[in-house]
């Protein structure tokens, strides 16, 4: 099956690194169209993933943008979609892995007469997106042969949202289990580097957004001992850097300059996590699914994340981890203090978790789940032809 996959991003983020190993299953068999430059593009190909870049400038529409806003992105789009009909023709399906993918993928589909299989990585509610936006992505994906959702949050969702419930299934992110076996020289070298010797570390993994609430984990820390520290892995994107600028004048007037830092971007996140006594997930709102959850389980760190959306299916808490209210300040607080205080406690369920997670996890099971739809779909399409 020769498959045509879409994303929008030139940066790898955590639908990008799920479509990396899908990719790697049809590798020689599959071309990734980007409509944007970046380290993504690099990573797809030292992994010999067949890769082109369709578009030159960046589609100037978010989640919250308005039914104007999109009409004025009709003119950008008209030529990529043109691009895609006549890549499309050369392959079996197209599979748009993101929103602005599932547009002009669609459309494309309806031109070139492939059929259309979505990859659903978000919360399809008022709370991401605008009414407009998420009126336009159901009913696209409602033109989708499947829809993968990647938890059982975004079904919900999408469900609740006007999708079709007959062609939407949940795949959840898998995960190369050896990686997160190895590493551990490296972490201890990087705690020593980072100067955190003899301090509690809590480590914040995803990029620098107002809704993934890394103000709240800066205020949650105001309240803990002094020996508690805070380091942050990611930056902006999409245009947040007033909410870094936030955030550093937040850490200068909670007098916190010398108990937080932040990395950037980090090619090294594993040996970062296993470095950490302690990963810390503060979504203020619904998590459409939280990877970053999955990879500090497998690293063997305890984790305390935001109870909504995803998470809930991630961790039990008190099993695998500890939930709690999403911008709740002081139980976040309290959580890292009982976290602290009860070292041996912590390290049982971390155990627990990093077990459950390889069992539930594996790329190679969730890639074989993945096969089994495409290939039904496929069953279909030839049947139909």
């Amino acid at each position: 099956m020769k498959i045509l996959f879409l994303d929008q991003s030139g940066k790898p983020g955590g639908a990008e690194l799920c479509l990396l190993d899908i990719a790697m299953c049809h590798r020689g068999q599959c071309l990734v169209g980007l409509f944007e430059d970046g380290a993504f593009r690099q990573l797809l190909e030292e992994n010999q993933i067949a890769v082109q870049i369709l578009s030159q400038a960046a589609i100037g529409v978010r989640k919250q943008s308005s039914w104007l806003a999109g009409l004025k992105s009709v003119r950008q789009l008209a030529p990529l979609i043109a691009k895609v009909v006549h890549l499309s023709r050369q392959y079996d399906l197209i599979y748009a892995n993101t929103q602005k993918a599932l547009v002009v993928g669609a459309i494309a589909s309806l031109v070139s007469g492939r059929p259309l299989v979505y990859h659903l990585h978000d919360i399809l509610s008022l709370e991401h997106f605008s009414s407009t936006n998420q009126r336009l992505a159901v009913a696209l994906a409602n033109r989708a042969r499947l829809v993968i959702a990647n938890s059982q949050a975004s079904r919900t969702a999408f469900i609740e949202a006007g999708g079709n419930p007959e062609t939407v299934h949940v795949v959840y992110n898998g995960f190369h289990l050896q990686q997160y076996q190895e590493n551990h020289n490296q972490a201890k070298i990087l705690r020593l580097t980072l100067e955190l010797q003899e301090k509690f570390v809590i480590g914040h993994f995803s990029r620098l957004s107002p809704w993934k609430g890394q103000h709240v984990l800066l205020e949650a820390l105001s309240h803990c001992s002094e020996n508690v520290v805070a380091v942050f892995v990611g930056d902006a994107l999409f245009g947040e850097q007033d909410y870094v600028q936030q955030l550093q004048s937040q850490v200068d007037h909670l007098g916190l300059r010398d108990r937080v830092t932040f990395l950037g971007f980090r090619s090294d996140v594993i040996p970062l996590m296993q470095m950490c006594d302690l990963v810390v997930h503060t979504s203020t709102v619904a998590e459409p699914f939280g990877r970053v959850i999955v990879e500090a389980m497998l690293c063997g760190t305890p984790v305390i994340a935001a109870k909504a959306g995803g998470a809930l299916e991630l961790v039990e808490s008190g099993e695998t981890g500890w939930l709690v209210t999403p911008g709740d300040v002081h139980e976040l607080a309290d959580a890292i203090a009982h976290c602290q205080q009860n070292s041996t406690e912590a390290a049982a369920i971390a155990q627990r978790a990093q077990h459950e997670a390889q069992r539930r996890f594996n790329l190679d099971t969730i890639n074989q789940q993945s096969a089994h739809l495409l290939a039904s779909k496929a069953l279909k399409i030839s049947s139909s032809k």
